[in-house]
C-alpha cells in the first residue's frame, strides 16, 4: 500500500565520476578495466545495464568543479595522473543510461555554488519526468578553493557561508518544486485548447540574502517533484544539515562507527520532527572479491602494485586542505618525523599495519583502506555485519570497471538475495517509492511546508 512503512533491507550503489581516475588512483593504466573510455556513451551504457542486473539501487555519480591542486603547489600531478581532473558533467549522462533501464535510479552530485537555483530546479524536473522518477540529488557545498575561485567567489566561501547558501538554496528549490504548481495544474484539454489552468500556478517570490527568485517554476510536476536528497557532510554543521534535508546520507568513517552515527544522525533528525525512518544511512566500501579468499588476496596485490602513491597524495592533500608534497614516500616509518599536518599524519602513523616499513607502504595501504577483501561469502558477511550495526546500505566504489560491479553481481549478490537482505526483483514506481514506499516527499520535510 502506498505510504505504508517498508521493511528494512540493504541499499547498493554503484559508486563512480564522470572521470578516468575517481578513488583508487592509478588503475586506469590496466587494461581490464574502462576508466579512458569515460568520455563516450558505451562504459556508461554497460555499467547501467550491470546495476540494473544485480538489482542495485542506483548507480551514484560523485563529481567536483574545481583542481585538487595544493600538492607541491600545483595541480601538475592531478593533471598527469588524470586524478579526477578531465572530469565532465555527471547530469548529462543520466538520460542515456535512464534509456536502457527500467528500474534503476541514479543520484548525482551538484554544488550549491556551481548553478542558480532556478535553472538547477528545472534542470531536475526535466530528469525526473526524463527518467519517470528515477533521480536523486546528492547536494553537496564544495571543498576545493580552485571552485570557489572559478565561480567568481574570489576563493572558496567559509565553511558557514556554505551551509547558509546551501539551506537557502534548498529553500528556493522547494518553493519551485514542490509549491509553484499544484498537482492538478496541466488540464491537457484538447477541446477547451487549454494545457495548463494558469489559476494552478503561482510565482513564488523569493528574496533572501543571496537569491531573489520571482518564478514560477518553468516546469510541470514530476513524478517525485523533488528528487531523492543524498548528502555527505559529516561535520557538526553537515550533520545537522543532513540531519534537516537529507533522505540518504554517505557517511565516511570507521566501519566500526556505524552504529553511534546513526544514533546521532537519528537523534538530529529528531529534533526536526523527522522520522528515524526518513533517514538512510549509506556507508563506502571497495569490495575485491575471489572465488576463494586466496584468489581476493592475490587480485588485492596486484591491485596494489598498480596504485599511484603521487595521485594518492595529490588526492588526500586536497581533501584536507593540506600540501603533502614533503612526503618522501621511501623514508622508513621510524625516522618519520613533520611538523606540518600533525594530526593527520600522526592518524596515518597510528594506522600503519604491522610489518608497514616506508611512508609509500603506508600511503599505498591507506589508499587501498577502503578495499574489502575475501570470498563473496565472506565479503557478504561483513556487510550483513555492517548492516546490522546501523548502516542501510552501500555506496560500492570500483577498483576496475566495470569488472569490480561485475564481480559483485555474479559472486555477492546471489548471497546477499538468499538472506533476504537485498531485493531480488525491483518494485513498481519512482526511486523514492522503492525505497520509502511514497513518490513525495513525506509532511515531515522541511520541503513539505512549502506545497501548493
Amino acid at each position: 500500500m502506498a505510504g505504508a512503512s517498508k521493511p528494512r533491507r540493504m541499499i547498493l550503489n554503484a559508486f563512480s565520476m564522470n572521470c578516468v581516475s575517481h578513488i583508487q588512483q592509478g588503475m586506469w593504466t590496466r587494461e581490464d578495466t574502462r576508466q579512458v573510455e569515460f568520455g563516450s556513451l558505451d562504459p556508461w551504457i554497460e555499467l547501467a545495464k550491470v546495476a540494473e542486473k544485480g538489482c542495485f539501487d542506483t548507480i551514484f555519480l560523485a563529481d567536483v568543479i574545481g583542481l585538487y591542486d595544493n600538492y607541491k603547489g600545483t595541480a601538475n600531478t592531478s593533471f598527469r595522473e588524470a586524478m579526477q581532473v578531465p572530469v565532465n558533467d555527471p547530469m548529462l549522462l543520466i538520460p542515456a543510461m535512464a534509456s536502457v533501464t527500467e528500474h534503476l535510479g541514479f543520484a548525482f552530485t551538484s554544488s550549491v555554488l556551481q548553478a542558480h537555483p532556478f535553472t538547477f530546479a528545472r534542470q531536475l524536473s526535466t530528469l525526473d519526468h526524463l527518467s519517470k522518477g528515477r533521480v536523486a540529488w546528492n547536494v553537496v557545498t564544495s571543498y576545493l578553493p580552485n571552485a570557489g575561485t572559478n565561480l567568481g567567489f574570489g576563493g572558496l566561501p567559509t565553511h558557514e557561508e556554505r551551509y547558509g547558501r546551501a539551506e537557502e538554496y534548498l529553500e528556493v528549490i522547494y518553493k519551485l518544486l514542490e509549491g509553484s504548481w499544484a498537482d492538478d495544474a496541466v488540464i491537457d484539454d484538447r477541446e477547451r485548447r487549454v494545457y495548463v489552468d494558469p489559476d494552478r500556478v503561482r510565482p513564488i517570490d523569493h528574496h533572501g540574502p543571496y537569491y531573489d527568485v520571482a518564478g514560477p517554476h518553468l516546469s510541470a510536476p514530476s513524478l517525485q517533484r523533488t528528487p531523492v536528497l543524498f548528502q555527505a557532510g559529516m561535520s557538526e554543521r553537515g550533520r545537522d544539515f543532513a540531519a534537516q534535508h537529507a533522505e540518504c546520507v554517505f557517511v565516511v568513517g570507521s566501519s566500526r562507527s556505524g552504529r553511534s552515527i546513526a544514533a546521532d544522525l537519528h537523534t538530529r533528525a529528531q529534533s526536526y520532527g523527522r522520522a528515524t525512518t526518513d533517514l538512510k544511512l549509506i556507508g563506502g566500501v571497495a569490495p575485491i572479491v575471489g572465488s576463494t579468499e586466496a584468489e581476493a588476496m592475490a587480485k588485492r596485490d596486484e591491485y596494489e602494485r598498480d596504485l599511484s602513491i603521487e595521485a594518492g597524495l595529490a588526492h588526500i592533500s586536497g581533501n584536507i586542505g593540506a600540501d603533502l608534497g614533503d612526503i618522501d614516500p621511501d623514508q622508513p616509518l621510524d625516522t618519520f618525523r613533520t611538523e606540518r599536518v600533525q594530526g593527520f599524519v600522526k592518524n596515518l602513523l597510528d594506522s600503519a599495519p604491522p610489518g608497514t616499513r616506508t611512508m609509500g607502504d603506508l600511503i599505498k595501504s591507506n589508499l587501498a583502506g577502503a578495499w574489502l577483501v575475501g570470498s563473496a561469502e565472506q565479503i557478504a558477511d561483513e556487510l550483513q555485519r555492517r548492516f546490522e550495526n546501523g548502516l542501510d546500505g552501500f555506496n560500492l566504489t570500483y577498483t576496475v570497471t566495470p569488472g569490480t560491479f561485475v564481480d559483485f553481481v555474479e559472486g555477492v549478490v546471489p548471497i546477499l538475495q538468499e538472506r533476504g537482505l537485498v531485493q531480488s526483483e525491483y518494485e513498481a514506481g519512482s526511486l523514492r517509492q522503492k525505497l520509502f514506499g511514497k513518490d513525495r516527499l513525506p509532511t515531515t520535510h522541511p520541503a513539505a511546508t512549502f506545497r501548493f
